[in-house]
Parts: C-alpha cells; sequence; structure tokens
C-alpha cells in the first residue's frame, strides 16, 4: 500500500483559485495511475480527475474540464489538481486515490482504486 497525505484546501471565492497537493510515500508512487474524487455533504462521492502512471493521459468529469488541471511531480512523490474559476458547486471533501501498481491507466470508478487519502476540505462563497 501507498500512503497518501491531501494538502491544500481552504475556504476561497466564487471564481478563486486552490492547488490541492496529495503526498505519496513509498517507492511505488511512480508505478501507479492516481485519481482526485470528491464528497459533498449528503451527496455520494464522484469522479474529479485522473492521470495515468506514466503521466501523458489524463482525463476530467465534464464540470470541471477547462477549470481544473491534474498533474504529477516524480520527483516529490507528488499529484496536482490545480483547480481555477472555483464555483460553489465544487465545495466538498477532496480525495486523492492511487490505483494498484499492475494498471498503467487511470479509471474514473473509485472502485479500481486501492489506497485512499484522509481528504481535504474545499469551501468556495458565492
Amino acid at each position: 500500500q501507498v500512503q497518501l497525505v491531501e494538502s491544500g484546501g481552504g475556504l476561497v471565492q466564487a471564481g478563486g483559485s486552490l492547488r490541492l497537493s496529495c503526498a505519496a510515500s513509498g517507492r511505488t508512487f511512480s508505478n501507479r495511475a492516481m485519481g482526485w474524487f470528491r464528497q459533498a455533504p449528503g451527496k455520494e462521492r464522484e469522479f474529479v480527475a485522473a492521470i495515468s502512471k506514466s503521466g501523458s493521459s489524463t482525463v476530467y468529469r465534464d464540470s470541471v474540464k477547462g477549470r481544473f488541471t491534474i498533474s504529477r511531480d516524480y520527483s516529490k512523490n507528488t499529484v496536482f489538481l490545480q483547480m481555477n474559476s472555483l464555483k460553489p458547486d465544487d465545495s466538498a471533501v477532496y480525495y486523492c486515490a492511487a490505483r494498484p501498481p499492475m494498471y498503467a491507466v487511470s479509471s474514473q470508478r473509485g472502485e479500481e482504486y486501492s489506497s485512499w487519502g484522509q481528504g481535504t476540505q474545499v469551501t468556495v462563497s458565492s
């Protein structure tokens, strides 16, 4: 298992930006496709963005396309989620997740990720 720790959440006004970080421990970070998910109170967890093991492929949910960018830094064992033009509907706890090492591509299905962080709260005020 890889240990994941998210940071960077906070309170921001609509239209503002935040950059979430997910620091991974262990030497298997470079062998894992990574994803970001979020869960708002009373709602189911939903996919936000994902990046392949190589970093060459990314995928986003439609509502964040053009506003969010996922990236990874292998030297820092960290995955980032840059969030711009934030909206109140983006408010949620954001979770970082890692797929098992044998999968090169990312997934939009939470059940296909084996390791999860504790989450970081993002609140966007109107």
